[in-house]
């Protein structure tokens, strides 16, 4: 009768890890002014008011809440729950289109068009005047079974789509019984409706059975290759590969358009690591962003109970997952040794305990908020909300919460300089932060 107890309590452990996972995480324009209208449907939020403003200018941090690992404590100030700013903006949030099915990422297209991904598997057009559009054709099927995270992940726009049409995403793919993250362009048909030339110019390997952890955000680099964030798959027997440059496991890795390898990446002749990789001992990369001086890629990663990283992933670099971290497993207990830092490891920029469950990022270059500019916006599932980190250089010096309340899965900056998010509903919405009228 004792052993069959113990044998129920796993099961029931194994049972809130994997339910608490799931709802935490499965859930560029230089915004110069533009004539786009976008419907406005419904004033959901009016900002901050301003007792809430002032209060901002305590400089406390906005999070008051007990750590779910007090004694894994920062390695540095400023690691962790940094102050509110002094000064922010008046926004408003307003209702572009709604009725989509979770979806996953947007992306815009020059004449201000978004293509926006569900994670189900669709890939649909929001007009300028927030028309969805019918599915588009030919998207690569994706592996989603139910309560997967999987499904048809990030989209993004190629830099020269005015003359290639391209466009990149990201999707869990099947293979046998497992599955794995592959990237996939194809040429946007001159009409919009279909997909055409598509083609799988990268799959990550080993492909793993497993329903989670599949990353991933595709950010383009100047220098034409594009970088690619991926997860750890999960479960405990494989994460620890993301310790194993050899493999795409927890890793950023960087290609070319075309699925090649760049010859300086750091491990290019394969003898220490995967070509492809970049940096590796990631969780679950599902925001990332290039830094608009710097053209540094900046990441944000999913942590356990606690620990969510925001990294700039250096060529080579060991982020430490699952050897170090700031999190603790859902049941509680250590992960590993329960350390935090170890040599030849990087340390997080910034850390989450608990956790905002990000999704989405991006460094707000526009005019429409002129004290945000340079600040990076990270959308947070579990929270409902966007995070404003103001950088000074690689630290974070303060943090203010937008609230959306809704899942936010995705951010980005629209030609018209305001703060779209994706909310990742049954009823999802495009949503966008505009100045709040004087």
């Amino acid at each position: 009768m004792k052993v069959l107890l113990l044998l129920l309590l796993a099961l029931a452990l194994t049972a809130c890890n994997g339910a608490e996972e799931s709802a935490q995480e499965s859930g560029p324009d230089d915004g110069a002014p533009s004539t786009l209208a976008y419907p406005v449907d419904v004033a959901t939020n009016a900002g901050q008011d301003e007792d809430s403003r002032t209060a901002e200018q305590t400089g406390q941090p906005a999070e008051t809440r007990e750590p779910n690992a007090p004694q894994l404590e920062p390695l540095f100030e400023g690691q962790t729950r940094a102050p509110k700013p002094e000064s922010s903006e008046a926004w408003v949030l307003e209702t572009v289109a709604e009725g989509l099915d979770h979806p996953w990422a947007l992306a815009f297209l020059p004449d201000g068009r978004m293509l926006v991904s569900e994670k189900p598997g669709m890939l649909r057009m929001v007009s300028t005047d927030g028309e969805i559009s019918e599915p588009i054709a030919n998207v690569p099927e994706v592996h989603a079974p139910d309560r997967s995270q999987g499904g048809l992940l990030d989209v993004a726009v190629a830099p020269d789509f005015s003359e290639s049409r391209q466009i990149f995403m990201t999707f869990s793919e099947s293979d046998g019984d497992a599955s794995r993250t592959a990237v996939g362009r194809a040429r946007l048909s001159d009409d919009g409706s279909a997909l055409e030339n598509v083609e799988v110019i990268f799959r990550q390997s080993p492909s793993y059975d497993s329903r989670g952890h599949y990353g991933s955000r595709i950010v383009f680099h100047p220098d034409g290759n594009l970088f690619v964030g991926l997860g750890d798959r999960m479960n405990a027997e494989i994460r620890t590969e993301a310790q194993n440059p050899m493999n795409h496991i927890g890793a950023v890795i960087r290609i070319a358009p075309d699925g090649s390898v760049p010859s300086d990446n750091p491990f290019a002749d394969g003898q220490a690591g995967a070509p492809e990789v970049w940096s590796y001992g990631h969780r679950n990369i599902q925001a990332a962003a290039l830094h608009p001086e710097s053209n540094q890629i900046w990441t944000v990663e999913h942590g356990p109970r606690g620990g969510d990283e925001l990294n700039n992933p250096q060529a080579g670099g060991n982020y430490g997952w699952p050897t170090i971290t700031h999190g603790i497993e859902y049941r509680g207990d250590e992960i590993g040794e329960g350390i935090v830092d170890q040599e030849d490891m990087l340390p997080s920029v910034y850390y989450w305990d608990p956790v905002l469950a990000p999704s989405g990022m991006i460094f707000y270059t526009g005019d429409a908020f002129p004290a945000w500019q340079g600040d990076a916006f990270i959308g947070g599932l579990a929270t409902e909300r966007v995070s404003r980190l103001v950088m000074d250089g690689d630290q974070v010096v303060a943090e203010e919460w937008l609230s959306i309340g809704e899942r936010v899965r995705d951010v980005a900056q629209g030609p018209d300089g305001a703060i779209y998010v994706a909310t990742d509903e049954d009823n999802g919405k495009i949503m966008r932060l505009v100045p709040e009228s004087t």
